[in-house]
């Protein structure tokens, strides 16, 4: 077999195995909701003796212990075909739109087991691990074969350094994506009893950005450096230049609410909806929607 068969076949095992991690994943949310929901139920109606205190921690389905150990299975997989890949074509592997789909999710899996080692947000695992699946999924319909780069992207060590800091912050920033969202629905009152509370998921999405967002701001300037080489300026306004630098602002006007009471809580919990969408537009738009220097999809 091929090299770039086997690199293939790893991440097409990896994209069914987090497949399965997303559902298990849902089903453990689910399970979470529901449980908590009929002791709630139970309690306020007096029905039976109930001694489980309902403000507590709820109890833990298999189905989450289940979707993490697929889940690391999918990372295992995923990284082995990107390890392939980089041997293949003697760089880092994301030099067209699949390679960096897949790049994108295995980044957001990075984040999200590093961050729930130290935060218990099993509870919102399905949702960055929602977005994995499909861009592992949607890296499936685009055009896979190995190909010769263009040649502004023909410079190996920034190719491998600057994608691969997208790659770190687009999968840490999706991760406090999904604490956002979790935060939004948890309220500052704590009104669902199934989610990690408040505090938590404001916490969680606080470090995310927090290592994030340096990360990103270096992967600007490395580009701007880039872009010299390439093209004979450090900036041009191109539309994915442009759509990163918006990106950035975003999550700079983040932490900025975050520090003051006034716009801490749901405010900044939007931010970080609004701002997960723009990295979705910069991760889409320079290739596909707005064209530009950067349109590299091999479509």
């Amino acid at each position: 077999m091929a090299l770039e068969d086997l690199s293939h076949l790893a991440v097409a095992a990896g994209t069914s195995t987090i497949a399965i991690a997303f559902i298990l994943y849902v089903i453990h949310t689910s399970l979470l909701a529901a449980g908590r929901r009929a002791v709630a139920t139970a309690a306020a109606s007096g029905a039976g003796s109930v001694s489980m205190d309902v403000t507590g921690p709820a109890p833990e389905p298999v189905a989450g212990q289940i979707g993490r150990l697929f889940l690391w299975a999918s990372f295992l997989l995923v990284g082995a075909g990107m390890l392939i890949r980089a041997y293949l074509v003697g760089r880092g592997p994301w030099g067209n739109l699949y390679e960096f789909s897949v790049a994108f999710a295995f980044g957001i899996m990075l984040g999200y087991l590093f961050l729930s080692r130290r935060y218990p947000i099993r509870a919102i695992a399905f949702l960055p691990i929602g977005v994995a699946t499909f861009l592992l999924a949607y890296g499936f319909t685009l055009p896979s074969t190995v190909s010769p780069l263009v040649p502004a992207l023909n410079n190996a060590p920034l190719l491998t350094i600057h994608v691969a800091m997208a790659m770190i912050s687009y999968g840490i920033f999706a991760v406090s994506f999904g604490a956002a969202v979790g935060y939004l629905i948890q309220g500052p009152e704590n009104r669902v009893t199934w989610l990690p509370s408040a505090k938590v998921l404001d916490e969680a999405a606080y470090r995310a950005v927090i290592i994030g967002f340096p990360v990103f701001a270096t992967l600007i300037i490395l580009g701007s450096y880039w872009a010299s080489i390439a093209w004979g300026r450090y900036w041009g306004w191109d539309p994915k230049e442009t759509s990163a630098l918006v990106t950035w602002l975003i999550y700079a006007v983040y932490l900025h609410m975050r520090s003051r009471r006034v716009w801490s809580g749901r405010p900044a919990a939007l931010i970080l909806v609004i701002g997960f969408g723009a990295v979705l537009f910069t991760y889409l738009g320079g290739n596909l929607v707005l064209g530009g220097l950067h349109s590299y999809s091999g479509l």
